[in-house]
């Protein structure tokens, strides 16, 4: 009998194991050269998370999105997505990209708030149930109430040259002037706290949302000094991450504040800021992030990388626990006035704040206004004192060339034809929020260029201002 119920469970085995051989489907799927089934999975994954957001989050068309989201980025990734059937189903938002005969399809999954998690490779529609949502936060935008909480009373009049301000913003849009092939889709020009330019593209508009890209960062650098200012976390101390925490790891001695400042001397994959596992894959933060050892000394490197800023939030989730966690970005969009933003996390409930954030161009600006007003909203104190001082402050390694950099914003000025102190958040495509405090001046830019071109934000930026009259400083 004993040896009967071997031969069973191995026959069960056996039977399980032929699920997983390739079908005669599956066979007329032979990856072409230099595909893999791992790379067709994560173009399956990008083409579902893309669509996904696009869609259910940014309002655009499957057409829209397919031809604008999905070029010009991932090079080895793209060549598939057109042989990569997408199935959206707007009922459950959900949408569902086929990749192999014998596995479910890569799902990304819409929820209120928290935009779309894209599931694991392997994992069915039945996971869609059980990804983390977010349902204690009620309302929505609020456009009837004054800027910069709503729209009413947004714009005004630039002191300065209006005429010369709209050319100028004008050939932002013309695909040559700043860059051969750059494509803007919005540009919001703040002055004094108030909009004296703004124009989109055919296609978007002021309530549309994009994808933030790295500019995601400085909103993660942002929500750091939120929480310091809050007292519950001090980012010149060790980053909490628990990954960490085993006796002897040398790790937890990086700091917070290192991790901002891509200066962790932490090993990653690739040139830093390719995540596709993370972003494509459907692993998770605390599965992808904290397993890195170091290979340089903490603070002697500079080393642009995603899994920085996924840590350095990672360490602020176990710091608020995941139920406080999930709501505390929005918390902090909605005192902004940033009701259109949307953040999202994996599909364990970590925010992937390197780059997954949704957002307009009016809230971007409100963004920038912030920090254009030291940290102060509507009378309060939203960052600590000298929290804008610590960002655009160089104190760790810096890049070999171009802008420097401080804790999650990149540092201009003189050498870029800029004031002194001008610090910008930037993303791929030719995302940027653009800070000129002397100058009372926010210059925020959004785009969708491939990889190849490049928008020069400091010379457009070096334009704004020309056409703009100086504050009168009363010297």
């Amino acid at each position: 009998m004993r040896a009967n119920a071997i031969d069973r469970r191995l026959a069960k085995a056996l039977a399980a194991a032929a699920l997983l051989l390739p079908t005669a489907g599956a066979a007329q799927q032979l990856p072409a050269p230099g595909e893999t089934p791992y790379t067709r999975a994560l173009a399956a994954g990008y083409k579902a998370a893309f669509l996904c957001s696009g869609l259910f989050v940014a309002g655009r068309t499957q057409a829209q999105v397919e031809a604008e989201e999905l070029i010009g980025i991932y090079p080895e990734l793209e060549p598939l997505i057109p042989s990569l059937p997408a199935k959206v189903d707007s009922a459950a938002r959900t949408v569902s990209v086929a990749f192999d005969d014998a596995l479910p399809p890569r799902i990304a999954v819409w929820r209120p708030l928290l935009g779309c998690a894209t599931l694991p490779i392997g994992a069915d529609a039945a996971a869609a149930r059980r990804v983390p949502r977010l349902t204690t936060l009620g309302g929505g935008p609020q456009d009837n109430l004054p800027w910069p909480m709503g729209d009413i009373g947004a714009t005004a009049p630039a002191r300065g040259d209006q005429a010369a301000l709209d050319k100028a913003v004008a050939a932002a849009f013309d695909r040559q002037s700043y860059g051969a092939d750059t494509d803007t889709t919005a540009v919001i020009v703040l002055q004094d706290g108030r909009i004296v330019a703004e124009h989109y593209r055919d296609g978007f508009g002021k309530n549309i949302a994009q994808r933030t890209w790295s500019v995601a960062k400085s909103m993660a650098g942002t929500l750091i000094g939120h929480a310091a200012q809050e007292g519950l976390l001090d980012p010149t101390a060790p980053a909490p991450i628990p990954e960490w925490q085993a006796p002897g790891d040398p790790r937890a001695a990086i700091t917070t504040d290192m991790l901002l400042r891509m200066a962790s001397g932490l090993h990653s994959d690739s040139a830093g800021n390719r995540t596709d596992a993370l972003y494509f894959g459907g692993t998770t933060v605390t599965e992808q992030a904290p397993g890195w050892p170091l290979e340089a000394t903490p603070m002697r490197r500079f080393r642009y990388a995603n899994n920085d800023i996924v840590l350095a939030v990672r360490g602020l989730r176990a710091t608020l626990g995941d139920a406080r966690m999930l709501s505390y970005p929005y918390m902090l969009f909605r005192r902004l006035g940033m009701t259109r933003t949307v953040a999202e996390t994996d599909w364990q409930g970590n925010f992937i704040l390197s780059s997954q954030v949704w957002t307009t161009a009016r809230d971007l600006a409100r963004f920038g206004l912030l920090y254009a007003q030291d940290g102060m909203w509507q009378g309060e104190r939203v960052l600590p004192a000298g929290w804008t001082a610590y960002v655009r402050n160089p104190a760790g390694p810096q890049p070999a060339e171009g802008a420097g950099y401080g804790a999650t914003f990149w540092l201009f000025g003189e050498a870029q034809g800029l004031p002194a102190g001008s610090y910008a958040a930037q993303g791929n495509r030719g995302q940027y929020v653009m800070i000129v405090p002397d100058r009372n001046t926010v210059v925020v830019r959004l785009g969708l260029e491939n990889t190849k071109a490049r928008f020069a934000i400091d010379r457009f930026t070096a334009d704004i201002l020309a056409t703009l009259t100086a504050p009168d400083t009363g010297e």
